[in-house]
């Protein structure tokens, strides 16, 4: 019984060098990732703002268009109309 906790102790020591190993390289290869994903992760939060504040995006748009001109403005409201008819559709779904 002996040996066999000294063969048990044995493979888990080399495992937990294995897994140390392996997290190290993990950690190496993914380093060029990580301002990426770092912006990744605020778009994400963005979204996630946007989706629980709509109102003020609505009021954003509102003082967008009152400091463009009235030409623009028309356009813009437009614009504004057509993302939020698509917003609704894909929500329904």
């Amino acid at each position: 019984m002996n040996k066999k906790l000294q063969h048990l102790a044995e493979r888990r020591s080399l495992l937990i060098k294995q897994a140390a190993a392996q997290r190290s390289a993990l950690s190496h290869n993914l380093e060029p990732w990580r301002a990426r994903l770092t912006w990744v992760d605020r778009g994400v939060e963005g979204l996630r703002y946007v989706r629980r504040h709509p109102a003020w995006m609505a009021g954003s748009a509102l003082v967008l268009v009152a400091f463009l001109r009235p030409l623009r403005a028309g356009k813009w409201l437009q614009r504004g109309w057509l993302i939020w008819q698509i917003g609704r559709r894909l929500r329904k779904r």
